[in-house]
């Protein structure tokens, strides 16, 4: 089975310029950073609320909780989210016309309704496409997450856990390895 393109970073940059594009490129991008990020299915990112990102006074959470109904193990988790995507959420946030509502679908289509998980994977693909990036899926956004943490020398078991896997054997298959990621680990030597 072909697995989803892990964009370079020049892919990436390029990416994400063309899904911050337009009137709902704020949204778009928070969807996309949360892939990349945090390394969520899309699913998940489909199903967050305001309150899964927000605390009570409003700030950006260092970590969500997924319960178990929307994850695809059925296995609850902690997902946390960094420096950087807290920006991310931040901007989407202050770019919305009111304070959402905690309860609220963070992501809402045209129609004012919360995304499917299928209708945010169309989405997703779009965006590829838009950008001429072949191969991509709402799934290169989690492969490049693992991918990164793994040339970063993250601890493969920490790597499976932010992951939500349940075996190491899974996170494996997600790593993507190219002629640039082996040209700089020869050089480590």
């Amino acid at each position: 089975m072909k697995q989803a393109r892990v964009p370079t970073e020049a892919e990436l940059k390029r990416l994400v310029a063309v899904v911050g594009q337009g009137r709902h490129g704020p949204r778009n991008r928070a969807a996309l950073m949360l892939s990349y990020l945090a390394g969520l299915r899309v699913g998940e990112i489909a199903s967050l609320r305001w309150g899964d990102l927000l605390d009570g006074e409003g700030r950006v959470r260092e970590q969500l909780r997924l319960s178990a109904t929307v994850t695809k193990g059925g296995h609850a988790r902690v997902v946390f989210m960094n420096a950087r995507l807290q920006r991310e959420i931040e901007q989407f946030r202050a770019s919305l016309s009111a304070p959402p509502n905690l309860r609220q679908p963070v992501l809402i289509t045209q129609k004012r309704t919360a995304f499917s998980a299928n209708t945010l994977c169309q989405l997703m693909c779009k965006w590829y496409n838009q950008a001429g990036l072949d191969g991509g899926s709402s799934h290169s956004g989690r492969r490049w997450f693992i991918t990164r943490l793994a040339h970063s020398g993250i601890s493969p078991k920490a790597i499976m856990m932010l992951a939500g896997h349940r075996h190491l054997s899974t996170t494996q298959r997600y790593i993507d390895v190219n002629d640039e990621m082996m040209r700089a680990a020869v050089e480590v030597l």
